[in-house]
């Protein structure tokens, strides 16, 4: 479905990714783990459309989506759930998910995905008029997978999920994750839990300093080595 070929991509003079290839198969969940400030983010951003490659090209299911702009990338099936949830604080969660479907002219199959994502998050039906501003951590992590979900993407970009959240708020986030996948939306997921992430992944890769430097099955890395020492803590 997402094919990240030998791309390069700067910030001005630093060289952030260097010739960085992934795939992302239809139906998988892929994780891209890896250090603070190892390319993650800057990944997911050229896949949206945020940043441009100097070299190489996105293909998302066959075509190059290299300089599409950001709005487009969405109506073609991609959506990203931002690092640091960024939600829009001064507006209530309806308006939040309102917002996710902002391209969206169906209205009949909007308001049936707003009551599938209320399904899912029935904290988020019990707060629905509530500021997003004044929510949890927790429950703003599942408003930015909600508003996400409105758009109805084939592929979700999934940027720390677990960011500054409880140990048992991560395990239920891993869950949803799990269970939007089992549902048909293909994941790529960035997580520096890298344990919980290869746990729910059929694929991963590891990325140093803008250089993808081991990728296999999930299970494969939960068991190698390298990658038990240097992010499995063990």
């Amino acid at each position: 479905m997402l094919q990240v070929k030998e791309i390069d991509v700067y910030y001005g003079a630093i060289h952030a990714l260097k010739k960085m290839s992934i795939h992302v198969e239809q139906g998988t969940i892929v994780t891209l783990i890896g250090a603070n400030g190892a390319g993650k983010t800057t990944t997911l951003k050229t896949i949206s459309g945020l940043l441009r490659p100097r070299n190489g090209s996105v293909l998302f299911k066959d075509a190059d989506i290299s300089k599409v702009a950001p709005e487009k990338i969405v109506s073609l099936g991609i959506s990203q759930v931002p690092e640091g949830r960024r939600v829009f604080q001064s507006m209530s969660v309806f308006e939040n998910l309102e917002m996710g479907a902002y391209l969206r002219k169906d209205k009949k199959g909007i308001s049936q995905d707003m009551e599938n994502v209320f399904v899912r998050f029935p904290r988020l039906k019990e707060r629905y008029k509530q500021m997003a501003g004044t929510l949890s951590g927790g429950e703003q992590q599942m408003l930015a997978i909600g508003r996400a979900l409105m758009a109805r993407p084939e592929l979700l970009l999934m940027d720390e999920p677990s960011m500054g959240l409880a140990p048992l708020l991560v395990k239920e986030i891993f869950a949803i994750i799990k269970d939007i996948n089992d549902r048909g939306t293909t994941i790529l997921l960035v997580e520096q839990n890298a344990n919980m992430a290869l746990s729910i992944a059929d694929k991963a890769y590891v990325i140093e300093t803008g250089e993808i430097v081991l990728q296999g099955s999930a299970q494969q890395l939960l068991t190698s080595e390298e990658v038990k020492k240097a992010y499995l803590g063990g």
